[in-house]
């Protein structure tokens, strides 16, 4: 073996024999969401007790009600007045205020203005926010001056109480909906949606020979449904929940909405006797029973109501909302 050839085995020989370090493991990158790493074990678990106990104090309360509602008169009288979980189902105190009576009564008034109002107060502001969307309409920027005035100034209680009494509207359910007919707020909303609406679409309709009314009610209405939904909710709600324009205007207890006998009867702690309800009991479930019954009964139609039009409502406000 020559002299080149040993000392490239030696050389071989010392480098295998040599130990290599190994490359160190690269450090795991903690997750990050949008560029912000998430919180520790012991923030998330700190957050976790302060949500849960958010909704323990929003939860409870309701659970409380209904439960003091449907429990028995002795589980009631023996908790002094609220439970949190009935010993059994007793629905006494529904049966005795939907039997007859003044909540009866004040339940189909409510419904009716409601409803009542609801679908006019849609008409007229979409009649108005499409007369107003329009470019070139006479008088269009006088009544938006208008408009806008009222979510500024508001016209006071006596100056209101004169007009609908000059009307002829004192004691009439119709002074629970004419005064709050429109909304200026929603006017400005369904305005700003109607003029997101291509106008070489409407240009196209009256090419063809359609009318105004024809634009409005075959085009603009049908595109404008998840406004119109969200516009509605906003309605029913203010319509369903109003008792203080039932406390001036209405002088006859037996056109109170349930508002007002909830207010009478809950909050101002009035107490129900047979004559208040259907007469014909042989013994009354206790009062707080009774009162958390109809707060149950003022809580159930927009709990209804409201998850059929939720997938409508960002939608609706985003649509029709006014861009800066």
């Amino acid at each position: 073996m020559t002299t080149t050839q040993y000392s490239t085995s030696q050389a071989s020989s010392g480098a295998s024999g040599r130990k290599t370090k190994a490359p160190p493991p690269p450090r795991r990158r903690r997750r990050t969401v949008n560029g912000v790493e998430p919180p520790g074990l012991i923030m998330r678990a700190i957050k976790g007790v302060v949500l849960t106990a958010a909704c323990a104090a929003v939860v409870l309360p309701f659970l409380g009600i209904l439960s003091t509602s449907i429990s028995s008169p002795e589980h009631v009288t023996r908790n002094g007045g609220f439970v949190i979980l009935p010993d059994t189902l007793n629905f006494g105190a529904y049966q005795s205020i939907l039997s007859g009576g003044v909540v009866t009564q004040a339940l189909a008034v409510s419904g009716f203005v409601t409803i009542a109002g609801t679908l006019l107060s849609l008409f007229v502001t979409s009649l108005l926010g499409y007369a107003l969307a329009r470019p070139g309409a006479f008088g269009m920027k006088a009544m938006l001056l208008l408009v806008l005035f009222s979510l500024l100034f508001s016209p006071g209680m006596i100056p209101s109480y004169l007009v609908v009494k000059e009307v002829g509207l004192i004691d009439s359910l119709w002074a629970l909906i004419v005064p709050s007919l429109v909304s200026g707020f929603n006017v400005i909303v369904i305005r700003a949606f109607f003029s997101q609406i291509p106008s070489e679409l409407l240009e196209s309709a009256r090419i063809d020979g359609a009318g105004e009314w024809q634009i409005f009610s075959r085009i603009c209405l049908p595109l404008s449904k998840a406004v119109l939904a969200v516009i509605g909710l906003f309605y029913a709600v203010s319509y369903w929940n109003a008792f203080f324009n039932a406390l001036l205007y209405l002088n006859d207890s037996a056109k109170w909405p349930l508002q007002l006998v909830l207010r009478t009867y809950v909050v101002n702690n009035a107490q129900l006797d047979q004559g208040d309800l259907s007469g014909v009991m042989e013994s009354m479930p206790p009062q707080p029973s009774i009162q958390m019954a109809i707060l149950v009964l003022s809580l159930v139609p927009i709990l209804i109501v409201y998850p059929f039009l939720q997938k409508h409502f960002a939608k609706g406000v985003l649509t029709g909302a006014v861009k800066g």
